[in-house]
C-alpha cells in the first residue's frame, strides 16, 4: 500500500496536456514514490525493435528451440518501460515469484530485474502473470508532483486485471473508465484557480 502522498503501486495515465511526446497515451505502474523521487513502467506500449527470443539469444539465456517452445517465446512481448536505460530489463509481476532481490510493491505485484526470472520465464517457471519492460520512466526529488499539478497525470489504484491481462489499446480508456472520466471529455488546456 502506498504512504501518504505517494504513489508507489498506482498508476499513471497521461492527460491531454502531456507535453512531453515520449508519454503521449501512456499508462505508467508506479514502482517506487518517495520523497527522493519515482520510478515507473510504461505498461502500455510495445517495444518494437526486439523480441523474446532475440532478447534471450543476447543475454545468452539457454531456451528451448523446439517449434512449440519457440512459438510460445514468440508471444511474449517486450514493452518500452520508459525513456531512461532503455537497455535494461525489468519485470513487473505478480508475487508468486520472489527472489532476494526482489522488489515488493504491493501484496500483489513485485518488481524483479535479474537474468534469473527472465531465465525461469523461458523455462515456463516463472510468475503467473509478468510483464516485460525495457527502460523505465524516473522523476527527480518533486519533479512527479509537480506534473500531477500541472494535469500532466491522473492517479488510479492499480489492479492485476489492468496492468497483466488488459490488452495494450484498452488500458488507458479501462483505466479512465475506472474513474469515471472520458477521455473525450478532456481538456489539453490547464490552469490554476
Amino acid at each position: 500500500m502506498a504512504k501518504q502522498g505517494y504513489l508507489s503501486g498506482q498508476l499513471l495515465l497521461a492527460m491531454p496536456s502531456m507535453t512531453d511526446p515520449r508519454f503521449d497515451g501512456s499508462v505508467i505502474y508506479i514502482c517506487t514514490h518517495s520523497e527522493e523521487g519515482a520510478m515507473g513502467l510504461v505498461i502500455n506500449k510495445l517495444c518494437d525493435n526486439i523480441d523474446f527470443p532475440d532478447l534471450l539469444s543476447q543475454l545468452n539465456i539457454d531456451h528451448d528451440d523446439d517449434k512449440d517452445t519457440q512459438s510460445s517465446l514468440d508471444n511474449i512481448t517486450l514493452h518500452e518501460g520508459g525513456p531512461v536505460e532503455s537497455g535494461r530489463g525489468f519485470i513487473l509481476h505478480s508475487a508468486d515469484y520472489v527472489q532476494e532481490t526482489t522488489l515488493i510493491i504491493s501484496e500483489t505485484i513485485a518488481l524483479t530485474a535479474t537474468i534469473d526470472i527472465l531465465t525461469a520465464i523461458a523455462a515456463g517457471e516463472g510468475p503467473q502473470d509478468y510483464l516485460i519492460a525495457l527502460g523505465f520512466s524516473g522523476w527527480g526529488r518533486g519533479q512527479l508532483e509537480n506534473e500531477i499539478m500541472r494535469n500532466s497525470w491522473l492517479s488510479i489504484e492499480a489492479d492485476e486485471e489492468l496492468v497483466f491481462r488488459t490488452d495494450l489499446e484498452l488500458k488507458l480508456p479501462r483505466a479512465l473508465a475506472k474513474l469515471g472520466v472520458d477521455i473525450s471529455m478532456l481538456s489539453s488546456q490547464f490552469g490554476t484557480a
